[in-house]
Parts: structure tokens; C-alpha cells; sequence
């Protein structure tokens, strides 16, 4: 026993921290670099794309907060919007609520096709094929195009005319792919095993999803629904085509409605309000930031749980 804890011990009478075994000096990992001088140069163009990526961000957001924070005003958020104080508060107000109607539309739609590619589909299955490969080519199209579809299907043949709810459907198959790649995936992390204890102890297909696949999986799938509202949040192309500009608040979904990004849209294309549009910029930025940290902060209180 004693020469046991003799032996355990030689590292701490060695001198030779426990967390400090494994890390590497500057004189080992130079030396490493000089035997590979190619390890060397991918780690600087691994650094410098970081750097090139942090620096955009950063010099983005700067520059939307010193031209905008600037023309902040409180007749910016009057109920009324009108022509002097180009007011956004009724653009917010229906930013929430196309969002909610969208994700009403989306979420279902998103999350059933997931579970049937993921539990119910057989492997090797054509349509489960066919599924996958529109899922990413609809991921792929333009947002213009959407906008067309919409005006052309919505708006045009189905009659709803320029309303929320033309908008909202638009939207809607824009943020499927990625609502279904991101339950799809969620649904993959989910070991087999906790199927097949589910199986053994006699629940059903059903039951064995809602009761025990969907639980551990409900982190990835919520953050791939807060990514879709920071897509319907900073969406324009697709809504001037579908729900139009009128600068109003409105419970009626049949009626036309604009939100935070076609009114910053709206009052940089007349040349008379840049101010005041970069001013929406900054609201629109802080709002999109805080989805991100919102999906992160659902996403750890949901893996607690």
C-alpha cells in the first residue's frame, strides 16, 4: 500500500502539476512547426480567417450603432406612423406578429416531417429521398423568388391580395428546411438505446417518440426555431411581394402589413429618412442578437431541465 501512494505521488513530488501533463511549451510546438512547416501555415491561415471574420462582425455592428444610436428619438416609436416621425413601433408590433403566425405555420410543419424522415421512414426509402433533396434545394433559392412565388400563388391566385397571412405562408416555406434539418439532426443525437428500452418495456411507436425521443432533442430543435425567427425578423425581399408596406397595426391577417426590415427598407429607397433608417438598423440588430442569445439561453435551461 505504501509503495502504491509512493508511486501516485512521483508527480506532485516531481513538481509537475496534474492539468499541466498534457499542454505543450512554445519551445515544443516550435520545434513541432520546424519538422512541419505546413502545420504552420494552416494554423495561420485558420487564425487569420478567424480574425477576417471577427473583424467584419465587429466593423458591421460598429458601424449600423455610430450612424444609427445617433438618430434614436422617441417620436421613432409613436403609436402612429405618419410622415414626419416615420414612426417604427408599428413595424415592431407587427414584426412580433408575423413572427408568431410564421412559426404557427412552419413549426408544425417543420417538426412532423423531421420526425417522419427520422422514426418513421424506412432507410433507403425513394420518398424519403425525394423529401431530402427538396428540403435542400428549397434552402438554396433565393428570397426574391419566394417573393415572386408568393405574389404569384398567394397574393394573386388565391386572392388573399397583400395581407400578413401572404407573408406569413411565404416565410413559412422559406424556414422549413432549415426547422427540419436542424429537428432532423436533434432527432439523429438521440442514442438508439433509449428506443429500444422504450420498446422493450412495451410502449408504442408514438409514445416511445413523444414520451422519449422528443424530450433529450427539444435543445437542438428549439435553437433551430430561434434560427428561423432571426430569418423572419431580417427577411424584405419576400414580404414587399406578399405583404406590402402599409405602416400600420393590425389584428386582421388579410390586411397588408409592413415589418422592421421592409420599413428600414421603405426609408432608405425614398432618400428622405436614411437617418432615421439606420436608427431602425440598430433596433433591428439588437433584436436579432437577442433571439441568438435567447435560442442559447432556452437551449441550457431545457438540457438542465
Amino acid at each position: 500500500m505504501n509503495r502504491l501512494k509512493r508511486k501516485n505521488a512521483v508527480p506532485a513530488a516531481q513538481g509537475v502539476p496534474a492539468a499541466g501533463i498534457n499542454q505543450v511549451t512554445w519551445k515544443e510546438r516550435l520545434a513541432s512547426y520546424r519538422r512541419d512547416p505546413l502545420s504552420l501555415a494552416l494554423r495561420l491561415v485558420v487564425c487569420l480567417a478567424a480574425a477576417i471574420t471577427a473583424a467584419v462582425l465587429l466593423a458591421l455592428i460598429a458601424y449600423i450603432l455610430i450612424r444609427g444610436i445617433p438618430h434614436l428619438k422617441p417620436s421613432l416609436f409613436e403609436l402612429h406612423y405618419n410622415s414626419e416621425n416615420v414612426s417604427m413601433f408599428p413595424a415592431m408590433v407587427m414584426t412580433l406578429y408575423m413572427t408568431v403566425l410564421c412559426l404557427l405555420i412552419a413549426t408544425p410543419l417543420g417538426v412532423g416531417c423531421a420526425i417522419y424522415l427520422t422514426e418513421y421512414a424506412k432507410r433507403g426509402n425513394k420518398v424519403v429521398e425525394v423529401i431530402r433533396l427538396a428540403a435542400e434545394t428549397l434552402s438554396g433559392i433565393p428570397s426574391i423568388v419566394y417573393g415572386l412565388f408568393g405574389m404569384l400563388f398567394f397574393v394573386t391566385a388565391l386572392g388573399w391580395k397583400y395581407s400578413i397571412l401572404a407573408g406569413a405562408c411565404t416565410l413559412s416555406i422559406m424556414v422549413l428546411p432549415l426547422i427540419i434539418r436542424s429537428t432532423e439532426e436533434a432527432l439523429k443525437s438521440v442514442p438508439d438505446s433509449y428506443r429500444e428500452a422504450s420498446f422493450g418495456l412495451g410502449a408504442g411507436k408514438l409514445r416511445t417518440v413523444m414520451r422519449v425521443v422528443l424530450p433529450p432533442a427539444m435543445p437542438g430543435i428549439v435553437a433551430g426555431i430561434i434560427l428561423a425567427v432571426g430569418r423572419i425578423v431580417g427577411e424584405t425581399a419576400a414580404l414587399i411581394y406578399t405583404a406590402g408596406t402599409v405602416a400600420k397595426i393590425t389584428g386582421n391577417p388579410m390586411e397588408s402589413a409592413r415589418t422592421l426590415s421592409v420599413h428600414m427598407y421603405a426609408l432608405s429607397s425614398e432618400g428622405l429618412h436614411t437617418n432615421e433608417a439606420f436608427a431602425t438598423a440598430v433596433v433591428l440588430l439588437v433584436t436579432v442578437l437577442l433571439l441568438n442569445a435567447l435560442s442559447n439561453w432556452i437551449a441550457k435551461r431545457i438540457t438542465k431541465g
